[in-house]
């Protein structure tokens, strides 16, 4: 889905990879290295005219949990477009790695922190908010061109590369190591992966556990919405959303945002039902298995001593439309652009 051609970088200001190359040459050449590099793309806000060939709405793919406008596939194009800047960043460190003749010797993981930010993705724990890229690249071990189909959490990067580098893993250390599937993607190192959620934006409290085809979701507070992050409600694919629900001509899987209450369980065959659209925490033939999965999550809750808050975290912005209230605390940065709902989708200031 990637667009071809020559990639405007734009001085890598705005990606957040402006120091990447720099900051590689000046390492001790003699010595290891570990570098840890982050980028802003694809982080909301988005804008126009960062690539020459930006990419096209009939190109974009759109979920059937996103209703198939031109305004979201405008929203979905532009990440798109940051997805393929952020390919370019890491594409000149692939080039840099070559240049100092590290390629064979150095592996390279690709990640993302969570789901794209539109709604039903980031900050729920449905595979589209929780199934993220994870890409390796070792020349001397890892055979190009594979996949592995086995299940692996962040948490287990740092036992793995610990493993790697010869380094012994403390027992405080959370995670198993994955470096068995580098050498083997038919390789198995979990049965079942956990996900949580708290605040991010707003308050919420979830848990799930995931199985290769069954996920168990369970909500804590389940008189609150699925609402989106506050940057993915202020989108313009939050606004259309809400002008559509008015109108109602939203499907129940594309308004299950707004519903109140939420199930306080939810379990669905992933192999079967990969958008997660069918609920089966109620269906008897299934009652085995949601009995399971809800006793294998409290053994990890047990284990992480996973304790529920006394004090609920108060909201810092409005639970609809993403703006910010007015006892918000001044500590975190700004936001620059809003996608304002009286206008046809263009972002307007606002600094707050």
């Amino acid at each position: 889905m990637m667009q071809p051609g020559k990639i405007e970088m734009l001085g890598d200001e705005d990606s957040g990879a402006a120091d990447w190359i720099p900051t590689f040459r000046t390492r001790p050449p003699e010595k290891p290295f570990f570098l840890w590099l982050a980028a802003v793309d694809p982080h909301r806000d988005y804008r126009q005219g960062i690539l020459e060939q930006p990419h096209r709405l009939e190109e974009v793919l759109v979920p059937p949990y996103l209703p198939d406008t031109p305004e979201v596939r405008k929203d979905l194009a532009l990440y798109y477009d940051e997805i393929t800047r952020l390919d370019g960043s890491v594409g000149k460190v692939m080039a840099e790695l070559d240049r100092q003749g590290q390629r064979d010797n150095t592996l390279v993981l690709f990640l993302s922190d969570n789901g794209r930010p539109f709604p039903r993705a980031k900050t729920t724990l449905y595979d589209s908010g929780i199934k993220t890229p994870l890409i390796a690249r070792w020349p001397k071990v890892i055979r190009s061109g594979g996949a592995a189909g086995g299940l692996v959490s962040t948490v287990d990067i740092a036992p793995t590369i610990l493993e790697l580098a010869g380094i012994a893993i403390a027992p405080s250390i959370q995670g198993k190591s994955f470096a068995p599937l580098l050498r083997d993607s038919q390789a198995r190192i979990r049965d079942a992966i956990f996900a949580e959620k708290n605040w991010h934006d707003y308050d919420d409290r979830a848990r799930a556990v995931r199985t290769e085809r069954y996920k168990y979701i369970r909500n804590d507070y389940p008189e609150l919405p699925l609402t989106p992050p506050a940057d993915a409600g202020r989108s313009i694919t939050a606004v259309t959303m809400r002008r559509l629900r008015g109108a109602g001509k939203l499907t129940p899987e594309q308004a299950v945002i707004y519903r109140k209450p939420r199930p306080a369980e939810e379990l669905y065959d992933v192999q079967q039902d990969p958008h997660e659209f069918r609920n089966l925490a109620a269906d008897p033939k299934h009652a085995a298995i949601l009995e399971a999965l809800r006793k294998r999550l409290a053994e990890w809750e047990k284990e992480t001593n996973d304790l529920r808050p006394k004090i609920r975290t108060p909201d810092e912005f409005d639970r609809e439309t993403g703006m910010p209230l007015p006892d918000r605390p001044k500590t975190r940065p700004p936001k620059k652009t809003f996608f304002d709902p009286k206008t046809t989708g263009h972002p307007s200031s606002s600094v707050f």
